[in-house]
């Protein structure tokens, strides 16, 4: 056969292949549904579009209680009882923008399980802590699992409270970390010379006011062993309008900065959110990407394809997918191995080598995160068997698979 029109064969196999994965993957919110959420909420809250570009209006503006939730989109009486009721135990709060992206009334709606609470939430399975983070806490504000590098949590706010948090046991904290436990902080990163990268997270610290985040920033620049500072934020998923020329022009100063930004939905990238991103870009950001793999949300191979094509566009690279961590009153999110690893499998080949994350697993303990390859985990039974960068073996549970819908049967039948 001529090798010409073996080769066009060939470009219509994978055409045939392309088009395949095109037709699965779409899954944005058409802009006219959101602009029809969004004149609700301004007219609610009876504000202008200034108002509504504006981070500390979006802030100040949150909605945190299933009354307010009602008023702006008619709930079912079942769905306001149980907003309510879990409510009294776990705080929730959701930014108008992010609101804005969600189907209210459809319990199902991924953007939706990330940010509404769920009466799943009083499931009481998992830990408070899986990750130890009480216990590899050597000076107030730190996390150290590593030789060379530490997260710093310097507050406990966050313009969304997401459903899944790791640290859900922080929500209902003060939010406002004090100046004596910075201090205290920032001289155990000084007088530890082996320290060279911090990850300044929390809460989000892309919260706090310019100044308290610079004086952050200043801190840390001025430790000469420190080389890299990291910022991890949801911010430009969640209230894309914190990203400003003054927020730039402050981050800008203290390179080599890097941001881990957390998109886990197509759906959250929106026309404000890539222009957040580009603008963190272009003030000489490297962009990262964190998403966790979650049960009913994204657990979906032509999903993610599509979410980390359009993460590319705006120049954020998809860095990790996380396997949930076993949080008491987030289980219902968890996912079986298997299907991060059928996710990756098919994105390796069918999208640029640029969109393909890795896939960990944090150790529990928190003796760090595990990279899942061939070569260092192993699942018996209902247990994965994993092998640290410290050749630790640990083990940890290895979720059944199951839908959203199967766990609100199974919760409701429990309950009868």
């Amino acid at each position: 056969m001529d090798y010409k029109i073996e080769s066009q064969m060939r470009s219509k196999e994978l055409d045939i292949i392309a088009q395949e994965n095109e037709k699965h993957s779409k899954s944005s919110i058409d802009c006219r549904i959101i602009t029809e959420r969004k004149l609700k909420l301004k007219q609610y809250f009876h504000s202008t579009e200034v108002d509504w570009n504006n981070f500390s209006w979006q802030m100040k503006n949150r909605i945190s209680t299933a009354s307010q939730l009602n008023d702006i989109f008619k709930l079912t009486r079942k769905r306001f009882d149980e907003i309510t009721k879990v409510g009294k135990e776990y705080r929730w709060s959701i930014s108008p923008y992010y609101l804005s992206l969600i189907d209210v009334n459809n319990i199902f709606d991924p953007i939706g399980l990330m940010a509404i609470p769920s009466i799943l939430e009083l499931d009481k399975q998992g830990e408070v802590d899986p990750m130890n983070e009480k216990h590899t806490n050597p000076a107030l504000l730190i996390t150290r699992r590593y030789p060379d590098r530490l997260i710093l949590n310097v507050t406990n706010t966050c313009g969304v409270y997401c459903r899944f948090c790791q640290r859900k046991r922080n929500i209902n904290e003060n939010e406002c970390i004090n100046k004596d436990s910075f201090s205290e902080s920032v001289n155990f990163i000084k007088e530890n010379k082996y320290i060279r990268d911090v990850l300044i997270t929390g809460g989000d610290p892309l919260t706090l006011p310019n100044d308290y985040l610079e004086m952050i920033l200043n801190s840390l620049r001025q430790i000469d062993h420190v080389e890299i500072i990291r910022i991890g934020t949801r911010i430009p998923a969640t209230i894309p309008q914190r990203v400003d020329d003054c927020l730039t022009n402050i981050l800008k100063k203290y390179h080599p900065l890097y941001m881990n930004l957390h998109f886990n939905h197509p759906q959250e990238i929106t026309d404000d959110s890539i222009k957040a991103c580009n603008m963190l870009a272009d003030s000489g950001i490297p962009l990262g990407n964190q998403m966790v793999l979650l049960n009913g949300i994204n657990n979906n191979k032509y999903l993610i394809f599509a979410l980390n094509k359009e993460l590319l566009k705006c120049r954020v690279k998809p860095y990790y997918i996380f396997f949930s961590n076993n949080v008491k009153s987030t289980t219902h999110f968890n996912c079986n191995i298997a299907e991060g690893l059928d996710i990756l499998n098919f994105l390796r080949g069918n999208v640029s080598g640029l969109a393909i994350p890795t896939f960990v697993i944090n150790a529990p303990k928190g003796f760090g995160k595990v990279p899942i390859l061939n070569k260092n985990y192993i699942v018996i039974d209902d247990e994965i068997e994993l092998t640290t960068w410290e050749n630790r073996e640990v083990s940890l549970m290895n979720p059944a698979s199951r839908t959203i819908s199967d766990m609100y049967n199974l919760y409701e039948n429990r309950n009868l």
